[in-house]
C-alpha cells in the first residue's frame, strides 16, 4: 500500500477517475500493476502536513473489495484468517491476515461483518489476484459466495475529515474507528485508513464516485493527496506495507502483529498456519520488527543492511523515508533481538558509507483514531 513507483506506466491499469487526476495535474507512476497518482502540485510534504491538519483526499481505487456472503462465511473467514468471524459484531471491522502453512504473511486485510451471513473483505493491490485465487480455493466446500466488487475506493484521512464528511451530508460520521455499514445501496464505508489519522474509506459506484469527490473538494479542507505521501504518512503511523514490512518470508510474531489474534482463536487453532504460528509463539522471535532513527538528516532505504559495531549484518531496512510530521528520517526493519532495545545502536550500508541509526518507538507520530 505504499509508494513503490516505476515510472513507466506503459502496460498498467487505470484507475476509473484517471481524468479527475489528470485534470488536478498529478504526476503518475506505476504501483502494484496500477498508474497511480504519485503527486499532486501542492508536493508530498504540503500533502502530507494537510492530512495531518486538515483532511486529504485519496484514490485507492487500486485495492480490491470482496463480499463474501452465504451461511459457510463466517466459518470459510475463520479458516482463511486467524480470526473468529462468527463472534464479530454486525458493523465491527478487524485486521487480519491471510496466512501460510508456515504462518507466513500472505496479505495484511480488513474484514468488515455487514449481516448475518455477509462480510466486506479489503485486499491489497498486489495481491488481488492472489488473494482471490487463495480465497476462492479455501472456499470449496463450504456454502458461500465471493464477489470481487468492481468499485471506485477513496479514502479521507485527517482531523477535519468527519466533519467534511458530516458536511457534505454523509451518513456514518458518527461510527467508532474500524467500524464499518453501506449507507447507500452499492457503497461499502468504513472508518478507517492508513495514516494513522482519523478517517474514513468509501467504496462506490463510479456515477456516485465522480459526484461525491466534486462534492468533497468544494471544501477548502480538502486536497487530493498522492501515493507518496500515503507511504509517508503510513511509516510514521509504523503501519506496515505487505512485500516490505510484511511478506510470505515474515510471520505475525517476529511482525510484532500478533495482537490481531485473540487468544480464543490462537487456542482453537483452526485456521491456516495455527500450527507453524503457535510453534513461534512457543519459541519467540528470533529478530522484531522495529522502528529505526537516523541519528543524521540522510534517510535511509528499503533494503539497506543493518550491521553492528564490527560490520556484523544484524538486520535489514524495509521502509525508509523523510517523516515530514516527525521532522526527521524514520524507517522500519528488522533486526535480532538482541539489538531490539529502545535506544540501541546500528548502522545501515548506504552506497559503501554507515550510517548510524538507534532504534526508536513506534509510531513515530501518535496515532489519532476516533474511539466514539
Amino acid at each position: 500500500m505504499g509508494a513503490d513507483e516505476n515510472n513507466n506506466t506503459e502496460n498498467l491499469k487505470s484507475l476509473p477517475l484517471e481524468d479527475l487526476h489528470k485534470a488536478a495535474n498529478a504526476r503518475f507512476g506505476g504501483f502494484a500493476g496500477w498508474s497511480m497518482p504519485i503527486t499532486y502540485p501542492l508536493g508530498v510534504m504540503k500533502e502530507h502536513l494537510h492530512t495531518r491538519e486538515l483532511a486529504g483526499l485519496f484514490d485507492i481505487s487500486h485495492m480490491q473489495l470482496f463480499d463474501v456472503s452465504g451461511a459457510g462465511a463466517a466459518a470459510l473467514l475463520s479458516r482463511a484468517c486467524p480470526l473468529d468471524a462468527a463472534s464479530l459484531p454486525v458493523g465491527q471491522s478487524k485486521y487480519t491476515f491471510f496466512l501460510d502453512e508456515k504462518a507466513g504473511i500472505l496479505d495484511d486485510l480488513i474484514v468488515t461483518r455487514l449481516g448475518e451471513d455477509r462480510f466486506m473483505v479489503v485486499a491489497n493491490a498486489g495481491n488481488a489476484a492472489a488473494d482471490e485465487a487463495h480465497l476462492r480455493a479455501v472456499a470449496k466446500g463450504y456454502d458461500c459466495r465471493i464477489d470481487a466488487l468492481d468499485r471506485v475506493f477513496l479514502a479521507i484521512q485527517g482531523p477535519e475529515a468527519a466533519d467534511v464528511l458530516h458536511t457534505a451530508g454523509l451518513a456514518g460520521t458518527e461510527l467508532p474507528f474500524m467500524n464499518g455499514f453501506e449507507p447507500r445501496p452499492g457503497w461499502f464505508m468504513s472508518r478507517s485508513g492508513y495514516t494513522g489519522e482519523d478517517g474514513f474509506e468509501i467504496g462506490l459506484p463510479e456515477a456516485d464516485a465522480r459526484e461525491l469527490v466534486t462534492t468533497l473538494l468544494a471544501d477548502e479542507r480538502v486536497e487530493w493527496v498522492g501515493l507518496a505521501a500515503r507511504d509517508s504518512l503510513r511509516l510514521e503511523a509504523g503501519l506496515c506495507l505487505h512485500g516490505h514490512d510484511i511478506t510470505p518470508e515474515i510471520d505475525p510474531v517476529d511482525a510484532g502483529l500478533t495482537w490481531a489474534i485473540p487468544k480464543p482463536v490462537r487456542e482453537k487453532a483452526g485456521f491456516i498456519g495455527a500450527k507453524a504460528l503457535l510453534d513461534k509463539i512457543t519459541k519467540g522471535p528470533t529478530r522484531k520488527r522495529v522502528g529505526l532513527k537516523p541519528d543524521s538528516r540522510q534517510p535511509v532505504r528499503s533494503d539497506s543492511i543493518l550491521v553492528d559495531i564490527n560490520g556484523n549484518a544484524v538486520g535489514v531496512v524495509t521502509s525508509g523515508g523523510f517523516g515530514p510530521s516527525a521532522g526527521f528520517p524514520v524507517a522500519m526493519g528488522y533486526i535480532g533481538k538482541d539489538f531490539a532495545p529502545i535506544g540501541s545502536h546500528v548502522f545501515a550500508e548506504v552506497r559503501g558509507n554507515r550510517i548510524a541509526l538507534h532504534v526508536h518507538s513506534l509510531p513515530f507520530t501518535p496515532h489519532r483514531y476516533h474511539k466514539g
